[in-house]
């Protein structure tokens, strides 16, 4: 039986700038047609990292689960350690995360400060925004290559610290993120995944957990820049955002901030120049109500952009990978 490749498909169109997009020819339901058509989706991917697929209608709830369970060969998971709150509308299919409309997210890989993240994004376009919101790509391998050998060296070397604050004012709870408030089980759960932890006064967590911000790519070998140093750093938030927060809690206080791995700062000149790589090799399209975006997450990074008007994205997490990460031996 031969491997099925990205020229299987018909009508598939690869521009610069744009990721690549596949209009699907459409003759029975959604589902049906991507199970058909999986193998060569995922070749698609593989060759390119991330494809928009046009015409599959998407809306339904139901239907889009019935997607993304076709595509995930290795299934759905469930999100632990969220930064911000989801809606679950089934297992494995969420809504996206609630973000302020006029505050970007920027690039980053889901779930890389975790010990088991997915493989396989998907997103499924149920609403467009009237204008922006696209969900924009970025190859994480070509972001390694440009970024400067000695910075690249040092997170080699020492992996990359993430803090966090939960309370019930700003981010999500420690309930909400760890799916429980038991005590006793989120720190069976932050032991076990090599997070350090400490309770607060006033009932409130911190945590931090260090880890590999460079990992190859299962299929390709290839290493790959795989984190969210720039996302979840305190000088990415709006100027405004992050001068309030630094007031009212303090720097040590914040929802959430990175570090290197031996608990330095990474400093506004690091994460400026980080988001300049990333916008420099960023994809993108607008949705279209009723598409699919399917990525691989660990060589694609992808962000989501201001947008106005009413947008709903939902995302399937799929296809989930184990790796190690650094102990969290140093704290911030």
């Amino acid at each position: 039986m031969s491997t099925p490749h990205a020229s299987s498909l018909r009508g598939l169109e690869v521009s610069p700038g744009k990721p690549p997009i596949l209009r699907a020819e459409l003759t029975g339901d959604a589902p049906t047609w991507v199970a058909e058509h999986r193998d060569a989706l995922h070749a698609v991917i593989d060759e390119h990292g991330a494809l928009l697929v046009r015409g599959l209608g998407l809306g339904d709830t139901g239907q889009v689960g019935a997607v993304f369970q076709r595509l995930a060969s290795g299934g759905l998971m469930g999100e632990r350690e969220s930064f911000a709150p989801r809606t679950a509308y089934a297992p494995g299919v969420y809504s996206s995360t609630k973000w302020q409309p006029n505050e970007p997210m920027c690039m980053h890989h889901e779930l890389s400060y975790a010990l088991e993240f997915p493989n396989l994004m998907m997103f499924a376009c149920r609403t467009a925004p009237g204008a922006g919101g696209a969900t924009a790509v970025c190859d994480s391998a070509a972001v390694l290559d440009a970024l400067p050998a000695d910075l690249v060296a040092r997170f080699e070397r020492e992996g990359w610290l993430l803090s966090r604050n939960y309370n019930d004012e700003m981010g999500a709870s420690y309930a909400e993120a760890f799916g429980t408030a038991d005590r006793g089980a989120v720190e069976d759960y932050c032991r076990a995944n090599a997070i350090d932890f400490e309770w607060q006064s006033g009932g409130g967590l911190r945590t931090w957990q260090r880890r590999y911000a460079v990992v190859a790519h299962p299929i390709s070998g290839r290493n790959c820049w795989f984190n969210q140093i720039a996302f979840l750093n305190e000088w990415t938030l709006d100027p405004d955002v992050r001068e309030f927060l630094v007031d009212v809690y303090g720097r040590e206080s914040l929802p959430f901030n990175t570090h290197f791995g031996n608990g330095d700062p990474v400093g506004p000149d690091i994460v400026h120049l980080l988001n300049q790589v990333y916008q420099a090799n960023t994809r993108r399209e607008p949705w279209q109500s009723g598409d699919l975006l399917l990525v691989d997450n660990i060589r694609t990074a992808h962000s989501r952009e201001p947008f106005q008007g009413p947008r709903e994205v939902l995302v399937g997490l799929g296809d989930p990978v184990g790796m190690g990460g650094f102990s969290a031996e140093v704290t911030a």
